[in-house]
């Protein structure tokens, strides 16, 4: 059980080191200190994170929705690391990096967890909101949409930011990779964007029974002028 506690702290002891000193975290993974202890807690550490977060927006509609977002908010943002990291890594190596796939994915997951914690500062005010505005579904809705893109460009310039350190010790092809990094980065938010409409519902509309998932029809874009548009009485 001690061990146990041990180690959970342990997880949070090492994203807390890396909010307080980002520069020689990045130092340590371009020199390839502790990577593997640094994925797991930094994994552990940011799904619980994800987890709260998401029970909470879930909480808008009902308890099964609640567990729901707690599983599917965290599953996102590991999916999405997923499914276009290989892209950003092999560009890289074909133009000249020489980190490894590890070094990578360490430095992508550092973006993730950042994103994780800035979530996880708004859930306060984000449960002010449900309590106090529990009939506001697209107002709701609205915020953590914003909510999601402050954080989630805090994130990506953590990540451009830990792209760059470790490109500093190959200058052959540093150019390119730079700007791959940029188009790529475009790449992960749209498929983010399509991954979080796949997995929705997140919040589940008001006066509608539970669901898992919800049948693939219209688009992320289509839904938020359609949430302004019942907010501002334009429909």
């Amino acid at each position: 059980m001690i061990q146990k506690q041990f180690q959970g702290v342990q997880h949070f002891s090492v994203l807390l080191s890396l909010l307080r000193d980002r520069q020689a975290f990045l130092e340590e993974i371009r020199q390839e200190v502790r990577l593997q202890n640094k994925i797991s807690s930094l994994l552990v550490s940011s799904s619980i994170f994800f987890a709260i977060y998401g029970t909470i927006i879930g909480a808008s509609h009902s308890l099964a929705q609640a567990i729901s977002g707690g599983i599917k908010l965290p599953a996102f943002y590991l999916l999405t690391l997923i499914i276009c990291f290989p892209t950003l890594f092999f560009f890289n190596v074909l133009f000249g990096s020489r980190s490894s796939f590890i070094q990578h994915f360490v430095v992508l997951l550092t973006a993730v967890s950042v994103i994780s914690v800035l979530l996880f500062s708004f859930a306060p005010v984000t449960l002010f909101f449900l309590i106090t505005a529990p009939d506001s579904y697209q107002f709701f809705k609205l915020l953590n949409v914003l909510i999601f893109w402050i954080t989630g460009s805090f994130g990506v310039k953590f990540l451009y930011e830990g792209m760059q350190l470790l490109s500093q010790q190959d200058e052959v092809g540093k150019k390119t990779r730079t700007t791959i990094l940029r188009s790529w980065l475009f790449l992960y938010a749209f498929v983010g964007m399509q991954l979080g409409w796949f997995l929705r519902p997140f919040f589940g509309a008001p006066d509608s029974k539970f669901e898992l998932f919800r049948a693939v029809q219209g688009n992320f874009y289509l839904d938020i002028v359609s949430a302004l548009s019942e907010i501002f009485g334009a429909r």
